[in-house]
């Protein structure tokens, strides 16, 4: 049995302490693994959801298409009982949280009969809650603390993806360039890096391949976690040597020759979206699909292609955000994705490991993924 390393950080202690009181409380409720396997649900062909609908999840190629339907589908089907939903979300104001916000002011999930809460929660304090059965989703990522949760019996699979980049983004790993080096190869070992997101986060998998181009890797550089709002300004005045930014952050050092960009997320992999609880994995699997239907229809409808080619729907996601419209503008349209391509959490867990961040034997994708409820939303047959 393969024993890998536990993590020294005190924040990573403190959830595992809470995952592991959760799951406690999960296994006494009845909601773990243990529960007798769902019989295999019908899936029935959907109009508007055609070929193009599904992708190989084995297709990683950068410039593969997401998977999409028509405008408005698939349609809505109404739950016989109304079912009220929460969701636990880090923020409301990230764009890659906008078909959420979306679904809910365009009446998306009231269309399939569920009424939905966001709730803003730090991914800390959703998990258990996630367990438990107390929130319904979290819109997030199979963090380290998510895999070792799973570990200690939680049942929470990863059932929709968000998002990946577009080729054109310069999002991720950056890095202020001494004397003499230049940005095909900075020698990276020692160096500080500054993030906003610890060693657990789904980050480390992108940061890890970068760091390995460029003579480093994630146990040879020295973490400094930083508040959002200080990690530009450690990078600009000499705080930090190298820093992970997002959009837009990321176009205040663009273009200036004393940093370099070392690279960011995959193309065409996301590495974050819904987690399902007991709740809509077992227990209520048809709010599950409506959910996830409701989502898949404001993806196909609003956010299909490039969304900020429309200026008046920039104008309206920019107030539903609660964000600058010129800010929203400066950067890229998201590649807005529900799949989740295979092997991911494989690669994820191997960035974890590398971290020091992973606890236990690694968790196999069937027991971390399920691409059956998405697949039943848009009348895919395994």
């Amino acid at each position: 049995m393969r024993t890998r390393t536990r993590t020294t950080a005190l924040t990573t202690l403190l959830v595992a302490g809470s995952l592991l009181a959760a799951a406690g409380c999960a296994k006494e409720d009845d909601t773990t693994d243990s529960s007798p396997a769902a019989k295999p649900r019908a899936v029935k062909a959907v109009p508007g959801c055609g070929k193009g609908s599904w992708t190989d999840p084995a297709d990683l190629a950068p410039d593969r298409k997401p998977a999409r339907c028509g405008k408005g589908a698939p349609a809505p089907q109404r739950l016989k009982k109304e079912r009220s939903l929460t969701i636990a979300t880090g923020t409301l104001s990230a764009e890659y949280v906008a078909p959420l916000q979306m679904a809910v002011k365009k009446g998306e999930f009231k269309k399939e009969g569920l009424d939905v809460h966001l709730k803003v929660l730090p991914t800390p304090d959703a998990l258990p809650l996630l367990a438990k059965g107390d929130i319904d989703a979290q819109w997030a990522a199979p963090e380290a603390a998510v895999m070792n949760g799973i570990t200690s019996g939680f049942t929470i699979k990863w059932a929709a993806g968000n998002f990946s980049p577009d080729p054109k983004s310069k999002s991720g790993l950056w890095v202020k360039l001494k004397k003499g080096e230049h940005a095909d190869h900075v020698p990276m070992a020692g160096r500080k890096l500054g993030t906003m997101i610890g060693k657990g986060s789904v980050i480390s998998y992108p940061m890890g391949k970068a760091l390995k181009k460029h003579g480093g890797g994630l146990d040879e550089i020295q973490f400094q976690q930083l508040g959002s709002a200080d990690v530009l300004t450690a990078l600009q005045n000499g705080g930090t040597d190298s820093a992970w930014l997002l959009d837009p952050v990321w176009r205040k050092v663009d273009g200036d020759k004393r940093y370099a960009f070392l690279g960011g997320q995959p193309q065409a992999e996301p590495l974050g979206g819904l987690l399902f609880g007991p709740e809509l994995l077992t227990k209520d699997p048809d709010a599950g699909v409506a959910l996830l239907r409701a989502y898949i229809r404001t993806v196909n409808t609003y956010f299909a292609g490039d969304y900020k080619a429309d200026k008046a729907f920039v104008s309206e996601l920019a107030k539903l955000l609660k964000t600058d419209e010129a800010v929203l503008r400066s950067t890229p349209s998201l590649r807005m994705d529900w799949e989740i391509r295979s092997g991911t959490t494989d690669r994820l867990q191997d960035a974890y490991e590398a971290a020091g961040v992973a606890e236990g034997d690694k968790v196999p994708e069937e027991k971390a993924v399920d691409r059956k409820l998405y697949g039943e939303a848009v009348g895919h047959k395994p």
